[in-house]
């Protein structure tokens, strides 16, 4: 059985509860212990600055030249807390039911009610660190709305809040540096995880300059290395995002969480074609002020598609505003898998915009007379920009063309209360692992857990383990350390061997297209079973045709993509599985076969209120399913709603 470690007792008192009952580390103690951070994005960089500032001995990885290139600077709209500074009925319990909902109700209501609860400290904790957060007229931080949600909460800075909140956690982990507590290992990749009497006490890295292949031990591990989206090949992710690490703990024993539960956000720049390596996000704080359409007619559309006619020429009895004439009470903030599925529908039904029919229109028009160019300017600048940059086209002339497109991985790693995974003495946090988000994220709350976990979780439930554990130094040059890195050599030795004729972004290309077909914005039983086959097909022709340049002893990208493409193949085929599993939709697990009759995911909380945790078995074997009961004592499962 997977025990979650939930606290007992209400709600509103977990956390405080647990946090007393954690065992504490005596502060001299502390420099005694060496903990392994691996990524440094938000909750890596926010985790491994903590830690060090209580005292603790810290290894930090990632793959890039500096830590601020995490893919955490991508994140643009803002984030969540629970402050109620507009004053329009936020609370704690408010963000706390927001959030179970927004997930179709498959997430856990104690670890989402510490997340809420935490929520208004971060806002504190990025202030004092200096992040430029938008302000109001009189100087309060300022705050928008979000989807799925009714008030205003989301503090942000202009289009950017990701790339600032990252700032200030970089110069937290820069200050620890400075001292000594942290050693920072800059282009590193982690190849794979080291266990000890069943305990994590290591990971094995690749220097991604030389190709050394190095041992590094510590007393816990913790994994922030952020989602699996590059498994679809076109997503919002940066290019060097994967799955690597979390898939090579998997391997060592670690659950793998609801692996089907991606996200697929609504407000993306389409695919223009197949020279594409990937995809640019518009933020979701343009729904504040734009509103989405389609033209009406079939036959408009078709004109539109032509050329024959602008968007701006359609007067307004003319154009669906599909969103805001379905869902009411939302309108245009519906969440973002609501958001995706009718925006694919309008587009299956004919009235699609753009050159291929697959776009919709995201419109200032209305904003920027209401408001004036220049204040729309303000709140937008950037995302506009970036817009022109790429389209060439003028948003504040022309209506945006928007697209869904895969973005977050609601699944990953499983972890308990205190976040670690099946495997003692590995931690999972931010995107890396499953817990806060169920079946869909709510825009805005990437950043928001990904800084709970870094800065006021695993600070206090780290604790308890390494003072269960002892001091006692952890040496890497035990047998299990040898093994494991022989066994790293091998497998790079047997990549490097690969001499066939199609290269490691086609087979990238091909599982990506099977993905988005098969297991993207819709599933069906039978498109799953061709998908698992074709994916099991394609995985056994990369280990004979696949080609891999280069030596090991240099910098090789090649190699890179090989290894991280591997581990994706493997990860596409538990997708499908988990999604074979799962008989019922639920947020972003749309089921053909099990929808309302107007359209929206009809769940089956008999069978399938569960998290399903698979666990590795062996090579080409079947994963073997564990499942996590989830209990809901102050929520009512109810049918999803946003009309």
């Amino acid at each position: 059985m997977l025990d979650a470690k939930i606290p007992s007792g209400p709600l509103a008192e977990k956390w405080n509860k647990h946090k007393f009952d954690l065992k504490l580390v005596n502060p001299s103690n502390k420099r005694k212990y060496d903990i392994i951070v691996v990524g440094t994005g938000l909750a890596g960089a926010s985790a491994a600055a903590s830690l060090a500032e209580l005292g603790y001995n810290v290894k930090a990885f990632c793959f890039q030249d500096s830590p601020r290139r995490a893919h955490s600077i991508a994140a643009q709209g803002g984030i969540n807390a629970a402050k109620n500074y507009p004053n329009d009925g936020d609370s704690v319990f408010r963000l706390f039911y927001d959030t179970i909902k927004g997930g179709d109700y498959r997430s856990r209501e104690g670890n989402v009610y510490r997340l809420a609860e935490v929520s208004v400290n971060i806002i504190d904790q990025c202030v004092a660190q200096g992040v430029p957060f938008a302000r109001e007229y009189g100087g309060l931080l300022d705050n928008r709305s979000f989807g799925g949600a009714q008030v205003s909460r989301t503090f942000y800075a202009r289009g950017q809040t990701g790339q600032q909140l990252l700032l200030g956690a970089y110069s937290a982990l820069n200050r620890q540096i400075n001292l000594g507590k942290v050693k920072m290992y800059t282009r590193s990749e982690m190849l794979d995880v080291v266990t000890v009497d069943g305990k994590a006490q290591g990971i094995i890295t690749r220097n991604l300059i030389d190709g050394t292949i190095e041992s590094h031990a510590g007393h816990a591990v913790l994994l922030c290395t952020g989602g699996y989206g590059n498994v679809f090949y076109l997503s919002t992710n940066a290019m060097g995002s994967n799955v690597t690490a979390a898939w090579r703990a998997h391997k060592r024993g670690a659950y793998m969480a609801n692996p089907c539960y991606t996200q697929i956000h609504p407000t993306c720049i389409p695919v223009s074609g197949d020279h594409q390596s990937k995809l640019t996000l518009m933020s979701e704080s343009l729904r504040n002020d734009g509103r989405v359409w389609v033209p009406k007619t079939k036959e408009i559309a078709e004109r539109l598609r032509k050329g024959e006619i602008k968007a701006v020429d359609l007067k307004e009895d003319e154009r669906d505003y599909f969103l805001e004439r379905k869902y009411p009470s939302f309108g245009n903030l519906v969440p973002r898998d609501v958001a995706s599925r009718n925006a694919k529908q309008v587009c299956d039904e004919g009235k699609g915009v753009g050159k291929t029919g697959l776009a919709v229109y995201l419109d200032f028009a209305d904003s920027i007379k209401r408001l004036g160019e220049d204040t729309v300017a303000a709140k937008y600048g950037n995302l506009f920009d970036m817009y022109r940059q790429i389209t060439d086209e003028n948003p504040y002339k022309l209506p945006m063309r928007i697209y869904p497109a895969v973005h977050y991985t609601m699944g990953g790693l499983w972890v308990d209360y205190n976040l670690m995974t099946s495997i003692p003495g590995l931690y999972a946090l931010g995107e890396a692992n499953f817990s806060d988000h169920g079946a869909n994220r709510l825009g805005a709350s990437a950043l928001m857990q990904g800084l709970a976990d870094g800065y006021f979780v695993i600070p206090y439930t780290l604790g308890d383990y390494l003072a269960k554990i002892g001091p006692a130094p952890i040496d890497a040059n035990r047998p299990e350390f040898a093994k494991v890195k022989s066994e790293v050599e091998v497998r790079v030795k047997t990549l490097l061997s690969l001499r066939g004729n199609k290269t490691v972004d086609e087979y990238h290309r091909d599982l990506g297209k099977i993905m988005w077909e098969y297991c993207g914005m819709s599933r069906d039983e039978e498109g799953l079973k061709k998908a698992k086959g074709m994916i099991s097909d394609l995985r056994a022709d990369f280990w004979k045709n696949a080609i891999v340049l280069g030596d090991n002893e240099e910098v090789n990208q090649s190699l890179e993509k090989a290894g991280r493409v591997a581990d994706f193949l493997e990860l596409g085929e538990l997708m499908i599985d988990d999604a074979l599993n799962r008989d019922e939709s639920c947020g972003g697990h749309f089921r053909e076969e099990y929808q309302t009759p107007e359209g929206e995911a009809l769940r089956n909380d008999d069978d399938f209120a569960y998290v399903a945790a698979w666990a590795y078995t062996g090579d080409n074997m079947p994963e073997e399913l564990h499942k996590e009961q989830l209990e809901f004592e102050n929520v009512k499962l109810t049918q999803r709603s946003y009309k």
